[in-house]
């Protein structure tokens, strides 16, 4: 029988349904829009105004980052330069102006080709981002003190820096049709703006964002190319890959992901083909780094080295990561295939990265960047959002404390090391609330906010809608209606008949 419209059949229905209005769903964002005169009425005129979702958010995620580089300023106007401690007690750290002249830029080296001065024999940053440090220092003034040049340095790059941020809240605002205002989560986060201008981390969310926007739109080959030159950009885009693996797997939808696959694994050897063959020493400078380096800021690993009086070798460290990470994979893979409904694409991506960067040996305050975009596609609930930005903004602060206590000397301004510690775990357990919340709306599809509002899975692209092929456990064998209830509001879903209806 044809009952009411399944999260399925969404994508098939005649009429486009209405967009989402978060101050509707959502306490927190109801409570927040008072700030500007409450929430949206239900005779308000939607669509009659240049002020697009689109527009506000970009506009509004500008915003933030300019907001990010005032926070900056203390260092500009010298505390970059002069003192060792004094760019930790303001918080305004960053690698930029530090690396023009620490690797290179400013002699003209060639990244990759030409050594470099120092214990850092080569740029010890993947292919793509190189480019991008490179581009910044062609721009940048050759005359001028040094400090002239790294200011110009600093702000040339924080110029192409925002370009990243303003397409990734575009990215992320469109890709859920439905959830436009989603994207303001990316906007306001508050860790996003005091950490896009510390590295270069930027570009490869830009580009992974782009990629989740193309998949959404059911282009895999545009997704994959976009993928391959965010992972020539920074590792961690790669492990989207191996959850978009097992949900084509569960739904059949193996042609898609060997596209997808195909695109990235070209785009990325165009980009490390050149450099790989001509310059092979310095394009392996990063793979080697991150072999080598030992226990750094951030981690769990670093909390059990400084409380033990025979801390783990790096050898031993990078092998207990590894097999975490793996069990962490095995785990992700038998939540989706077990699921009661397949789960969508941007729970799983945060679960997988999340996971990288829980079970990593240094965790930079930069690397919530990877997260911010697609926490706001898994988990678009203000209330859980915050929270774990609340947890942010504590180690991001922690960390320059503790950073500041160990160059003051003497003085020993700042935080200590037991307080520093209390700073990562805080970091750990915002980042695992956040994933707990998530596992919890995949195993009961009914609480995720997405598929409350009668979606399927938005950014999914042909795996939005499609039915089952394999699936494990108790998920083999569904009931005929699995229904869920929210107040007044109903969610249905099952098997498609072939007009679309629910069956």
């Amino acid at each position: 029988m044809c009952g009411m419209p399944s999260a399925e059949s969404t994508q098939s229905s005649v009429h486009e349904p209405d967009p989402v209005r978060p101050t509707k769903e959502d306490e927190v964002a109801a409570a927040g829009s008072e700030l500007i005169g409450g929430p949206l009425g239900r005779r308000a005129l939607l669509g009659t105004s240049r002020w697009t979702p689109v527009r506000v958010i970009a506009l509004v995620a500008i915003g933030m980052f300019a907001l990010g580089l005032v926070q900056k300023a203390p260092c500009f106007n010298g505390a970059w330069f002069f003192g060792a401690s004094s760019q930790y007690t303001h918080a305004c750290y960053s690698d930029i102006p530090h690396l023009y002249q620490g690797r290179g830029f400013a002699d003209g080296l060639v990244p990759y080709f030409d050594r470099l001065p120092g214990d850092m024999q080569y740029l010890e940053y993947p292919v793509l981002t190189g480019v991008f440090m490179e581009v910044a220092a062609w721009l940048t003034p050759g005359s001028g003190t040094i400090q002239y040049q790294e200011q110009w340095y600093w702000m040339v790059n924080a110029g192409m820096l925002m370009v990243c941020a303003s397409v990734i809240a575009v990215c992320v605002t469109r890709t859920h049709a439905r959830r436009p205002w989603d994207g303001l989560l990316v906007a306001l986060a508050p860790a996003f703006a005091l950490t896009a201008t510390i590295n270069w981390d930027l570009l490869a969310v830009a580009l992974t964002a782009a990629a989740m926007l193309m998949w959404s739109r059911g282009r895999p080959l545009a997704f994959g190319v976009l993928l391959g030159l965010a992972t020539a950009a920074k590792l961690y885009p790669f492990l989207i890959l191996g959850p978009l693996m097992v949900l084509c797997w569960r739904a059949g939808r193996w042609r898609a992901f060997g596209t997808a696959l195909g695109g990235a694994i070209v785009a990325w050897v165009v980009v490390n083909g050149p450099v790989m063959l001509f310059a092979f020493e310095g394009w392996s400078k990063f793979y080697t780094f991150s072999q080598e380096r030992g226990v750094d800021f951030g981690s769990f690993w670093l909390i059990m080295a400084q409380n033990s009086d025979d801390p783990l070798s790096t050898d031993t460290v990078n092998t207990l990561a590894t097999l975490l990470m793996l069990v962490s994979c095995a785990a992700v893979a038998a939540l989706a295939l077990t699921a009661p409904r397949r789960p969508r694409l941007a729970q799983l991506a945060f679960l997988i990265v999340a996971a990288f960067i829980l079970t990593n040996k240094v965790y930079s305050p930069q690397y919530v960047l990877w997260l911010v975009p697609l926490a706001a596609l898994a988990r678009p609930k203000w209330r859980d959002f915050l929270i774990w930005q609340a947890c942010e903004v504590a180690y991001f602060l922690g960390i320059w404390l503790y950073l500041a206590y160990t160059t003051s000397g003497e003085a020993h301004k700042g935080l200590p090391t037991d307080g520093y510690h209390w700073s990562i775990g805080l970091h750990l357990l915002g980042t695992l609330y956040l994933c707990a919340m998530i596992v919890r709306d995949i195993l009961m599809p009914d609480r995720d906010p997405v598929r409350r509002s009668g979606d399927d899975d938005p950014s999914g692209g042909v795996l939005d809608g499609a039915e089952d092929v394999f699936v494990l456990g108790p998920a083999a064998r569904p009931s005929l209606h699995t229904t869920a209830r929210f107040g007044e509001a109903q969610v249905q879903w099952g098997k498609r008949d072939a007009t679309g209806g629910s069956l």
